[in-house]
C-alpha cells in the first residue's frame, strides 16, 4: 500500500515511516520542518531514513538513498494548492496525519500557529482525503483533550468538552471535524489520543529531554506542581506499534450506536478514537529519580506551581485497544529512560 505520513521529520512520524518501510510499504513523508524546536534533530531523523539535508527543498519530492520505497517532501499543510497536487499525483491508499503545532505551553504564547496548522491544515487534509478516495485517515489527537476531567483512568467514553489549553481545543476540534467528514462523506477516520510519548529522538521541549540536558550541565530543573504530577509515559516503540495496528484496521459503522443515549466513543459513522498510553502512570519524582540514577548525577531542583494549561495527572484506559486490536503498551519506564539517555549521549557526543 501507499501511505502518506505527515509530520515525518517529527518524533512519532519518523519512527512510523521506518516501521512501514521495513515491512515493505511505499511511503511519502511530509513535514514543514518548522523551527519550533531544534531543526538539527528533525534533519537527523530524516537522515536515518536516507534523506540527507541537502536533498530537502520546499514542495520537492526527495528520493531516499536508503529506501527505494521512500520519498520526502517539505510542505506546509496550510498550502492547500500544493497539497491537493500531491494527493492528485500520488494516489495514496492511507494517510497518517501526525503533523501539528505541538506543545501545551507554547499555545499560550503563539495561538495563531495552532489555528493555522492544527485547524486550517487539518481541514486541508480532510478535504484532500475526501476528494482523492483515501481508504483510512488516521490522525494524532492528544490526552490533553481530557482537560479538567479528573476521573481516572481517562476513557474514550468520557466527556471531553472542557479543554484548558488552545492546543487541547485544537485536538478536540480535529476529532469533531473528522467525525463530520466520516459521517457526510463516508471517510473512515481514527483519532489517536497519545499519552506523554518519550524515547530516543524525542522532542526537545518535553520533560525527559529538558531534564537530561539541564542535569548534565549541572543546572537546576523546573519541577512543576511541586513534584505532585502523574504522567502515563508511553515509549515510542509502543506508540508506533499501536499506530500501525490502527492503520491496518479500518473503522466500520458501530452497531451499538444509540441516538437516544449517544456514547462519545461510538458513532453511526466509520469513526473511532483510541487512547494509546502505557496504562501505568508514574510519579514525576520517581521519573526524575530513575533519570538521576541513569545519568549518575543528582538533579538540582526548582520547585514550582502548576503551569497554566497543564493537568496534574494523566492515565490512559486502553481497554478498547486491548479488546479491539489485541494490543497493550508494555515498555517499562526504566528501559525507556535508559534507551533515551544512551541515544542522547551518542547524538550530542557526551
Amino acid at each position: 500500500m501507499k501511505f502518506l505520513i505527515t509530520g515525518s521529520a517529527g518524533f512519532i512520524g519518523s519512527f512510523l515511516a521506518l516501521r512501514l518501510l521495513e515491512r515493505g510499504e511505499e511511503v511519502v513523508g511530509l513535514d514543514s520542518i518548522n523551527d519550533y524546536y531544534e531543526v538539527a534533530i528533525k534533519y537527523g531523523r530524516l537522515q536515518k531514513a536516507g534523506i540527507p539535508q541537502e536533498l530537502v527543498a520546499y514542495n520537492t519530492l526527495a528520493q531516499s538513498k536508503k529506501y527505494p520505497n521512500y520519498r520526502f517532501i517539505q510542505l506546509n499543510l496550510e498550502d492547500k494548492e500544493n497539497l491537493l497536487k500531491l494527493f492528485e499525483n500520488e494516489t495514496f491508499d492511507k494517510v497518517c496525519n501526525l503533523a501539528a503545532q505541538a506543545g501545551v505551553r507554547y499555545s499560550l504564547l503563539n495561538p495563531d500557529a495552532y489555528i493555522q496548522s492544527n485547524i486550517v491544515g487539518f481541514l486541508n487534509i480532510l478535504e484532500c482525503s475526501r476528494h482523492y478516495g483515501i481508504k483510512h485517515l488516521v490522525y494524532a489527537s492528544s490526552s490533553s483533550v481530557y482537560g479538567l476531567n479528573e476521573k481516572m483512568p481517562f476513557s474514550t467514553s468520557d466527556n471531553v468538552d472542557h479543554p484548558i489549553s488552545l492546543y487541547a481545543a485544537s485536538k478536540k476540534s480535529n476529532e469533531l471535524m473528522a467525525h463530520t467528514y466520516s459521517y457526510l462523506f463516508n471517510l473512515p477516520t481514527t483519532g489517536l489520543r497519545f499519552f506523554t510519548v518519550y524515547g530516543p529522538w524525542g522532542r526537545p521541549d518535553m520533560a525527559l529531554f529538558l531534564f537530561t540536558k539541564s542535569i548534565l550541565k549541572q543546572e537546576a530543573i523546573d519541577v512543576f506542581n511541586y513534584g505532585e504530577m502523574l504522567r502515563d509515559f508511553t515509549y515510542i516503540d509502543d506508540i508506533v506499534e499501536g499506530v500501525v495496528r490502527v492503520l491496518d484496521n479500518i473503522p466500520k459503522l458501530d452497531s451499538t450506536w444509540n441516538p437516544k443515549n449517544p456514547d462519545p466513543h461510538s458513532s453511526k459513522a466509520p469513526y473511532k478514537v483510541y487512547n494509546i498510553g502505557n496504562n501505568h502512570p508514574v510519579k514525576l519524582m520517581d521519573f526524575i529519580e530513575i533519570l538521576e540514577k541513569e545519568l549518575g548525577i543528582e538533579a538540582k531542583k526548582t520547585m514550582l506551581p502548576l503551569q497554566a494549561g497543564d493537568v496534574p495527572a494523566t492515565y490512559a484506559d486502553v481497554s478498547d485497544l486491548v479488546n479491539e486490536l489485541g494490543y497493550k503498551p508494555s515498555t517499562s519506564i526504566k528501559v525507556g529512560i535508559a534507551n533515551f539517555v544512551a541515544w542522547y549521549r551518542d547524538f550530542y557526543q557526551i
